[in-house]
């Protein structure tokens, strides 16, 4: 549908927008890759120079570890899968056709796919340069190949219920229904990041920094696809003047 196509999709000259690939460039290429930068300069001076802060965090995941009980160990297990790659990937999926159904727009599915696609771009090039060593505590969790810097569970659920309900948010008309549902969602990504501290698999500054990673993501897609509450394409004035101008000048009948 064209009212899901931001203005300049089609890459034509002499229209008022950007072509779609200049934006995304600008907009969202670019900020990540500075984003980026940030990320591999915080991870890098934690594993080296800052190491020392480790021996402060240590005793976060020290506590947790000494508080451990079976009724919070399979708690935290099924929030950390939760947030699993497969389980991220088939929900940001299913969450994004429903809304094509429902909404009968491209445009939400994209915007939520984008953000939970950037996220995992960013954090999967920071470990490759990073390479911070998890807490000394005993974990509860395999370890993944990747550092431990930043948490790519935290960001990734960040970037899909964030998503979500930032897209849901504008659909609910009562206003205390939007906050109930908002705070549900957004509780998930918190879930996810106190489980991976108590199961012993990262230090506070990775699921911290992991999380702010899912927000970044989920911002810069949103605005360079100019999505508001809804989803839908901001219209700009040279846009909505046409609509009322193409009405009066359609005859009337007869």
């Amino acid at each position: 549908m064209a009212a899901d196509r931001p203005a300049g999709t089609d890459g034509t000259a002499g229209t008022a927008e950007s072509p779609l690939w200049r934006r995304v460039l600008l907009l969202v290429g670019l900020p990540a890759l500075v984003w980026w930068g940030v990320l591999v300069g915080v991870g890098l001076a934690l594993a080296g120079p800052l190491a020392f802060v480790a021996d402060y965090e240590q005793g976060v995941d020290e506590a947790l570890e000494a508080g451990r009980t079976p009724l919070m160990d399979e708690v935290t297990h099924w929030a950390s899968r939760s947030a699993d790659t497969a389980t991220v990937v088939a929900g940001a999926l299913l969450a994004g056709l429903l809304m094509r159904w429902a909404w009968k727009r491209w445009l939400p599915a994209l915007v939520l796919w984008a953000g939970v696609a950037l996220q995992s771009g960013v954090f999967l090039l920071t470990t490759l340069v990073v390479a911070r060593p998890r807490p000394e505590v005993d974990r509860l969790d395999p370890a993944p190949p990747t550092s431990s810097f930043p948490s790519g569970h935290t960001g990734a659920a960040t970037a899909l219920w964030l998503g979500l309900a930032l897209l849901v948010a504008g659909r609910i008309r009562r206003r205390r229904l939007r906050v109930l549902v908002v705070v549900l969602m957004l509780l998930v990504p918190l879930s996810v990041a106190a489980s991976r501290l108590y199961r012993g698999m990262h230090f506070p500054a990775d699921v911290t920094f992991g999380a702010l990673n899912g927000i970044v993501a989920v911002l810069l897609v949103r605005h360079a696809l100019a999505a508001d509450s809804t989803g839908d394409v901001e219209q700009r004035p040279a846009a909505t003047a046409g609509p009322p101008a193409a009405a009066a000048a359609t005859p009337g009948p007869g």
